[in-house]
């Protein structure tokens, strides 16, 4: 079927319309973003030149600040852009495209997050068959297989919503193309496409970050019952409780923004909301990790004191 589409350009409103703050918001945004980039890349840099850091844990922290990276630039761009121009326009493809990549990183990294969660699992609960589960080609595969799945939940959503018929308004409130302001602009019949939100994005949310629960549960059982001291429980959550940050920050904007329903919300908490999952949580995520691990502290201290 033939996209109908009339609507060859969209005008992203962005944060706000005061043109004062404008400049601000850029110099903030801007700031924010180098600092992910430099964050997330010295991450990524110690985890592939550091022999000590060649460990499945570190292999997916890798992974993650790649994501992070990848994922912020898909808005972030843009965004600044917008800042400094009278014509906040997107092409259609251009939005399409947005959109797919935003949902491909995006849900990548939550079935990302539930692998870490699962290989902190084998590390305290199975330690003697860790060598063998998480296995540098099975982390490999295990990495492969979720970067590809996200890719075709994205591709089911950018195909559905460039097959709608957009024929009014081409102004989307909102700081980036995304599906569910896209579809209040589409005209026609939506339902599928809503439905395939819902449901399909909502199993992502939700399927995941539950894997994930149900892995740190079991270790938390599993180290109660096995130690039976406080001492040593905290010492072996201790390599957990950075993962444990990184996935809350992650989902809480995520399940409040496809998961709620989207009656009673404002177009102000659509923006604080798309903000934090877009732009605050990838750059505190090389915050966390570098502040709460020794080891890669350690390994960003020896690559430093190389350089200089």
């Amino acid at each position: 079927m033939m996209n109908r589409t009339s609507v060859t350009e969209f005008l992203l409103l962005g944060v706000t319309d005061i043109q004062v703050l404008q400049p601000v918001l850029f110099l903030i945004f801007l700031a924010t973003y180098i600092v992910n980039v430099a964050g997330n890349g010295a991450i990524l840099m110690v985890v592939i030149s550091d022999p000590r850091l060649h460990s499945p844990m570190y292999f997916f922290l890798g992974n993650l600040s790649c994501l992070d990276i990848c994922y912020s630039t898909v808005t972030l761009p843009k965004m600044l852009e917008n800042f400094l121009s009278t014509h906040k326009a997107i092409s259609f493809l251009g939005c399409i495209s947005q959109l797919h990549f935003f949902h491909f990183l995006g849900s990548t990294e939550s079935m990302l997050l539930a692998v870490m969660g699962f290989d902190r699992f084998v590390a305290i609960c199975k330690p003697l068959r860790y060598p063998l589960f998480m296995s540098h080609q099975v982390c490999v595969q295990m990495a492969i297989t979720v970067w590809i799945i996200g890719f075709f939940h994205a591709l089911l959503h950018s195909v559905m919503t460039s097959r709608l018929n957009f024929c009014g308004s081409n102004h989307i409130h909102h700081l980036f193309c995304d599906v569910k302001p896209l579809l209040e602009l589409a005209c026609g019949n939506t339902e599928l496409n809503e439905w395939l939100l819902n449901t399909v994005t909502g199993t992502f949310a939700i399927g995941p970050f539950f894997l994930t629960l149900l892995s740190y549960s079991y270790i938390i059982i599993y180290l109660f019952f096995k130690t039976h001291s406080c001492s040593m429980l905290h010492k072996a959550l201790s390599t957990c409780v950075s993962h444990f940050m990184v996935v809350v920050l992650f989902y809480a904007p995520v399940v409040f923004t496809y998961i709620r329903p989207a009656t009673g919300s404002s177009v102000e908490q659509e923006r604080i909301i798309a903000i934090m999952y877009s732009v605050v949580t990838p750059v505190l995520n090389p915050m966390i990790y570098t502040l709460r691990n020794k080891e890669v502290k350690g390994a960003l201290r020896r690559a430093t004191s190389r350089r200089f």
